[in-house]
């Protein structure tokens, strides 16, 4: 985000930034600032859209936000239940625009088009420059259907190598070892009878009971819909025979996961996805990993989870949070409910 607000300074815009809890010491602090500096642009998470659907926030009813034209909104999947949320309780007329990018490309494979529709639960289309499409396993473009977020032609803002990888190994092991001379990205995606897009999860971390490609994002939208649920990671942990789905909740403040609540969970996701989303084991968890830019960190989860080193540590927010998956593996005793 650096590199995006010295191009905002270029462009002789103003930029205003928050440094804390967006919900401290309320969740309209940063209404509020909107309010009162004439903000035309407002960049959140889909984390902290959620926060204040389940909080019930209604910012339409307490502030004015005449200045806001657009909210981008990136770190997660923007559901549709979200979209509705958005229009229905923040702002009629604004542009909601889902964006999906990478810090390694500074940029946008796609994102929000202020000359297009806005369509629940979409991403309009992708960036200047960037020739996206998504590929199924065989290479070939599929539309309507979910495949691999893939770029076919160099872009302007694409990294030509890593630091301390003469040979380029590295380099090409990240982006280029699925197809030959195109960017795969490692994200599940779909291009919409629209042309827009739907990011369901990345590709590295895409579940696969019986040999079914799931997208985390498909039972996070789902989880989401349960009110004690603050906050959730979906991981496929591998055995001999094949994998196990395993969804760890973090509940509201004085909530406890008991065998009721499984079950609405289970029935949740079974009736607003399909029975093969359905986890196999639920935990309850004290905190989810995320990282420094709010992403989910899935594959620090299925690391601890499977036995295996977490490399990354200085990426994530809240490294703590793993404590607890690292009990887990060393004690199954202190599993909650199976």
């Amino acid at each position: 985000m650096w590199h995006w607000q010295v191009s905002a300074l270029a462009s002789n815009a103003t930029l205003i930034l928050y440094d804390g809890s967006p919900t401290y010491p309320s969740n309209s602090i940063l209404f509020d600032y909107i309010d009162a500096e004439d903000v035309t642009l407002f960049g959140t998470s889909a984390k902290f859209i959620d926060t204040l659907k389940k909080q019930q926030a209604k910012p339409i009813q307490t502030h004015n936000l005449e200045s806001l034209h657009v909210i981008t909104s990136t770190g997660s999947t923007l559901s549709p239940e979200h979209f509705d949320y958005v229009y229905q309780y923040i702002k009629t007329d604004v542009q909601l625009a889902s964006i999906s990018g990478g810090t390694d490309i500074i940029s946008c494979f796609v994102l929000g088009n202020p000359l297009a529709p806005v369509y629940q639960g979409e991403i309009s289309c992708p960036g200047l420059g960037m020739a996206v499409e998504v590929w199924d396993t065989q290479g070939h473009p599929v539309q309507q259907s979910k495949g691999e977020l893939v770029c076919t032609k160099a872009f302007p803002s694409m990294p030509i190598g890593f630091w301390n990888d003469a040979h380029h190994d590295k380099y090409h092991a990240a982006y280029f070892d699925n197809f030959a001379n195109v960017w795969t990205h490692g994200d599940f995606a779909e291009i919409t009878a629209q042309h827009g897009f739907i990011i369901h999860g990345r590709s590295d971390t895409t579940l696969n009971p019986d040999g079914v490609r799931i997208g985390s994002a498909e039972i996070y939208r789902q989880v989401e819909k349960i009110p004690e649920v603050l906050d959730s990671v979906v991981i496929a942990k591998q055995l001999q025979e094949g994998v196990q789905i395993i969804l760890f909740v973090q509940l509201i403040q004085g909530t406890k996961l008991n065998i009721a609540l499984i079950e609405r969970i289970k029935e949740q996701i079974k009736t607003g996805a399909t029975p093969r989303h359905v986890p196999d084991l639920i935990y309850q968890v004290a905190d989810v990993p995320r990282t420094r830019s709010g992403k989910i960190a899935e594959l620090a989860v299925k690391d601890i989870v499977e036995g295996r080193e977490v490399k990354n540590l200085n990426a994530l927010a809240n490294p703590e949070a793993l404590d607890y998956y690292k009990n887990m593996v060393k004690d199954h005793h202190k599993k909650l409910i199976m």
